[in-house]
């Protein structure tokens, strides 16, 4: 119950199911492109739009080219872009317009667009995506509508290639990420992506409550515990369960339970009062105390109802915080967001958004194959998945593209055509896709003082207010 969960401990595969077993990939990578279509780029269009007006450079065709810089990783845009304009039956849009206007376009087009897209395309999602992940927990499910995960993360230093960054002797951000991941369905619900990588971690959490279904259940690290947020939680109707952190002030006003469990632990649950009601209004949260010799862990609620959120399942939820940072990781290693293409504001959103649906698709991905096979979700190993599934979009793209030829070339002939989901490219074994659990020894990252002299790419390409 103290312990972090390691986010790569697999659980024990079922003695009925053999490591060697073929997977097919290609029957989930349809996801993304069954649902990022055209049609609902028009939709968050329309809905959106302000003063931008219809360009040869689509929202569609902008969506589909930063996808594939997720699934690819090209060696920078202008390869990118050359590839879309020769070789057909590639992940690239073909778009035959010159690399300074696309520069342009991305520079010019709202981030708000893509945030809408990545919001529409992740609820497309969810009517395919079936809560299969933290099954341990799953008796939550009964008392709230969903249980979501928030944190917030920098992305990381800019390459010094780009023109814009030579004078510049700082180590320079593109901005910084907050979000909401659903607990169950392994999905990142909200994402939102701020170019001042500066800003406040709490401001930024604010507007995405109101996109949180009423009585959901929000767990989160220390920075959360603090009366503002219990105050924005009870407007929309929204629980939360965050670490104690030791800035904010509490009078114990009487014990609910205490309670001897396995040997020498002990838990504590108190109501208690928090706030002045000079500078904060009073408020009611209970307090959660779990000690064992020198191990402590106190959390903070408003759930005041033991029953609702016994003490052991929120003592058992709050590791599973960690799960986001594993969420961090894939985005950013997995899925190439680690290296920032462009250098405006503007297009490093598009990268972001552009990954976290490939990320969205992938975790549904991930559900079915584990479902399939009779595995926990968390058996899976993303860095292995993802790869693999990204490379069978890929050579599939191009086998569908050769069918077209094909037939194109073969008018009025009857012709025998292969099932493209069944072809080899698109399979592997469970053991290549399964997670391996982690040895002994630890990676330790190497500290560098130049991080602490940095400043965010909002700055340095004028520090202008981006809508």
């Amino acid at each position: 119950m103290s312990r972090r969960p390691s986010a790569t401990e697999s659980a024990a595969l079922p003695a009925s199911v053999n490591p060697d077993t073929p997977v097919n990939l290609l029957e989930t990578t349809l996801l993304l492109n069954r649902h990022l279509t055209d049609t609902l780029c028009e939709q968050v269009f329309q809905s959106v739009r302000d003063k931008e007006r219809r360009r040869e450079w689509s929202l569609y065709l902008l969506a589909k080219f930063w996808t594939a810089v997720a699934l690819v990783a090209p060696a920078s845009l202008g390869h990118a872009l050359a590839q879309g304009r020769q070789e057909e039956g590639s992940l690239w849009p073909a778009v035959s317009t010159t690399d300074e206007g696309y520069f342009r376009r991305c520079k010019s087009l709202s981030r708000k667009f893509f945030h809408g897209l990545f919001y529409a395309f992740t609820q497309k999602l969810l009517a395919e995506a079936q809560p299969l992940f933290a099954s341990a927990l799953a008796p939550l499910r009964d008392r709230f509508p969903a249980v979501y995960l928030i944190d917030g993360s920098r992305l990381d230093a800019m390459a010094r290639k780009l023109k814009i960054l030579w004078n510049e002797r700082a180590v320079v951000l593109p901005g910084c990420l907050t979000v909401v991941y659903d607990l169950f369905h392994g999905l990142a619900r909200q994402v939102l992506f701020n170019p001042d990588a500066a800003a406040s971690e709490f401001q930024r959490a604010v507007p995405l409550l109101s996109s949180l279904p009423a009585g959901s259940l929000l767990v989160g690290d220390r920075l959360y515990a603090n009366l503002k947020l219990f105050k924005e939680l009870a407007k929309r109707g929204l629980w939360g369960l965050f670490r104690l952190n030791g800035v904010l002030g509490y009078e114990r006003v009487h014990i609910i339970r205490r309670r001897q469990v396995g040997g020498r632990a002990v838990i504590e649950e108190w109501l208690i009062r928090a706030g002045s009601g000079q500078t904060a209004p009073v408020t009611t949260l209970r307090l959660i105390s779990f000690r064992q010799g020198k191990i402590r862990r106190d959390l903070l609620t408003n759930v005041l109802d033991p029953a609702q959120l016994p003490a052991k399942e929120a003592l058992a939820l709050y590791p599973l915080r960690w799960t986001i940072e594993r969420v961090f990781l894939d985005l950013k290693k997995t899925l190439n967001l680690h290296r920032i293409y462009a250098a405006n504001p503007n297009a490093v959103a598009m990268q972001v958004y552009g990954a976290a649906m490939v990320y969205n698709a992938f975790r549904v991905a991930q559900g079915r194959l584990a479902q399939q096979h009779g595995l926990a979700p968390e058996a899976i190993s993303p860095a292995k998945c993802f790869p693999k599934l990204a490379e069978a979009s890929s050579q599939l793209a191009a086998a569908e593209w050769t069918l077209l030829a094909v037939r194109r070339a073969n008018k009025g002939t009857a012709l025998n055509e292969p099932d493209l989901l069944q072809v080899p490219f698109g399979r592997t074994t469970l053991q290549a896709i399964l997670v391996r659990k982690r040895t002994g020894r630890r990676r330790k990252r190497r500290f560098c003082a130049s991080r602490k002299r940095w400043k965010s790419l909002a700055h340095v390409s004028g520090g202008r207010k981006l809508s």
